[in-house]
């Protein structure tokens, strides 16, 4: 019997079941506030008892926090985890992905690290402590990707410092995805798209920070309407 629901509690996570195995879909922020929560997330992932976990990825990222409890639970699952990175997976969101036994990005998907930011209100002394805890949050994360890419750590703290933006097939060429996905429903894939004006150099092609490729995008999706 397959099973599709919709949690209820947070915005962003869909789960689709069989006896073989699970689909949960993040395409959301991740976020305790906003977005795709830790505490849903670690419990839906907790319930599933399937030789196969997929973790669908479309995100913008989030809290690192977040990110981290819910990387541990796919970490930590007995299942068999693939993360798909299906349109984009920034910041936070890839760190999720590094619980997954193999990743795998669609070729015209996006895979971006970058150093940790934090909002801080202080004087000095706080604003020194906040920059420490800045920096131990990058090393971790750092040492996370060396592990899983084989990159020297310094190499990826100097990618995480010029915010490196990544296609489908650099990602797989730097280690951070296993092998490109065998295809994609573009409709699926690309049917949310997020403001990344945030960041500093987001790719041209995407449509949130470019007009042009957003009306093509527009277009697309009323001619299949249509």
């Amino acid at each position: 019997m397959n099973l599709i629901r919709k949690n209820p509690t947070t915005s962003g996570i869909r789960v689709q079941t069989n006896d073989q195995q699970a689909t949960l879909y993040v395409y959301d922020v991740i976020d305790d506030w906003w977005g795709i929560d830790a505490e849903s997330f670690v419990r839906e992932v907790n319930a599933l008892d399937v030789p196969t976990l997929n973790v669908r990825i479309n995100s913008p990222g989030g809290d690192v926090f977040t990110a981290r409890a819910m990387q541990t639970a796919l970490a930590q699952h007995p299942a068999t985890v693939i993360a798909h990175v299906d349109g984009l997976a920034a910041s936070a969101a890839t760190f999720l992905a590094m619980g997954a036994n193999e990743v795998r990005i669609s070729e015209g998907a996006f895979f971006m690290i970058h150093k940790g930011w934090a909002f801080t209100v202080g004087n000095a002394d706080e604003l020194r402590t906040q920059a420490e805890l800045l920096d131990l949050i990058d090393s971790n994360m750092a040492n996370e990707y060396a592990t899983r890419t084989g990159l020297d750590q310094k190499t990826v703290l100097d990618m995480m410092a010029d915010e490196t933006w990544m296609n489908g097939q650099q990602a797989v060429d730097n280690g951070f995805a296993d092998r490109l996905a065998d295809g994609i429903n573009d409709r699926q894939a690309n049917n949310k798209w997020f403001d990344l004006s945030a960041y500093r150099h987001p790719p041209e092609t995407y449509p949130s920070t470019h007009p042009a490729a957003l009306r093509a995008h527009l277009e697309r999706r009323l001619a299949l309407i249509a």
